[in-house]
């Protein structure tokens, strides 16, 4: 069913229009016409508004016979993302002309999910009820799905089409990402004429970070301290100093623990020094994992074998919109669509990853259970 000519112009029609994040406003109005000339309405909500980007989230519903199944891809792009434009190789490579990213991420995702919608209503097949979610700001730690008003959603079951390698690809697991921020105060001195009388925010700062370990904690989580600023003037003793980082695990109270422990470092070596701090700390993301029995993998297992495609679970330490949609209580699974080398200007897809990845939605969205209905 999937017209892989359209499918191909689409997806380099929605690489051509800049898209990075907070500024979306002409994807998202693209969108709007693409599913209204299905019929679609596509409703958009003001996230744009609350983190001053141009754009919110859409989302749409579409009538069908048994469960609901919600598939989702986003609107924004990495830097550098102006001026993008594909070029389609006649082996079938999509590269960009090598100057910025291609946007595969996540244009090959929309294209899958614009593909599969008209497939099936143009050639009359029963589906189930579809709902359609594209965010906005996912690029930064999906803070539009983060602001999205879940309240409407009525699917259990969802496909998040955000992830790179091969088709067939899906993550079942993926971290909480935790940022944390300390801000230390000491007391500034001449650094030649009276150093005994500051306190060296930095020596606090540099003593702490010292014992905190970094890199892989264990299987499960990583800590980096990717930040560090202060002073003012080689003979000024430096007063303030701030320090910030970040702690992935794919076991949340660990990451909560860790954090814990990392507060307490700052606070002894601040304390032995009579500086003062802050510690302040942000949930983007919370880990979840779904179980390999679950409705979700099952039917993208059998979605995939239609096509005789092996499906491969994975878990990742990179999050995405399908975090927010678990902690929400919607069984979501992020899926292969397409894209390769991502974030970077030798960023790839090819024409049968696009048709393969639709294909798999068109077998989901059509895989009525009457059982269920």
């Amino acid at each position: 069913m999937v017209n892989k000519k359209r499918l191909t112009e689409e997806f380099c029609r929605l690489t051509a229009i800049d898209s990075v994040t907070y500024r979306e406003r002409e994807m998202a109005d693209h969108l709007k016409r693409v599913f209204s000339s299905m019929n679609i309405e596509l409703k958009e909500d003001n996230t744009g508004r609350i983190y001053n980007g141009n754009a919110g989230n859409l989302y749409g519903y579409i009538e069908g016979k048994g469960m609901p199944v919600l598939l989702s891809a986003h609107m924004d792009t990495v830097e550098p993302g102006i001026g993008k434009r594909a070029v389609v190789h006649n082996d079938g490579r999509i590269t960009s002309s090598g100057n910025t990213v291609l946007g595969a991420d996540d244009a090959a995702g929309l294209a899958a999910i614009t593909e599969a919608v008209r497939a099936v209503k143009e050639n009359n097949i029963i589906h189930r009820p579809i709902e359609i979610l594209l965010s906005a700001a996912e690029e930064v730690y999906a803070k539009g799905t983060r602001a999205f008003d879940f309240s409407s959603i009525r699917s259990k079951e969802a496909y998040v089409l955000d992830l790179s390698g091969d088709i067939g690809t899906a993550v079942t697991e993926a971290p909480s990402i935790i940022f944390f921020k300390v801000n230390i105060r000491g007391r500034a001195a001449h650094a030649g004429f009276s150093p005994d009388m500051g306190i060296n925010s930095i020596a606090a700062a540099s003593k702490a970070i010292a014992q905190i370990r970094q890199g892989g904690i264990d299987s499960l989580t990583a800590l980096n301290i990717g930040t560090i600023k202060g002073g003012m003037a080689t003979n000024i003793v430096p007063e303030n100093c701030i320090v910030e980082g970040e702690i992935r695990s794919l076991d949340h109270n660990k990451a909560m623990e860790l954090l814990n422990n990392v507060k307490a470092v700052f606070e002894k070596c601040c304390n032995e020094i009579n500086a003062v701090f802050t510690f302040e700390h942000n949930v983007g993301i919370k880990a979840y994992k779904i179980s390999k029995n679950s409705s979700t993998v099952i039917n993208y297992e059998n979605a995939c074998a239609q096509l005789g495609i092996r499906a491969n679970f994975i878990s990742t330490f990179g999050g995405s919109d399908n975090n927010n949609l678990v902690e929400r209580g919607i069984e979501g699974i992020v899926i292969s669509c397409g894209m390769n080398n991502v974030h970077s200007c030798q960023e790839y897809t090819s024409v049968d990853d696009l048709v393969k990845s639709t294909e798999i939605l068109i077998n989901i969205i059509t895989s009525v259970d009457e059982k269920r209905a």
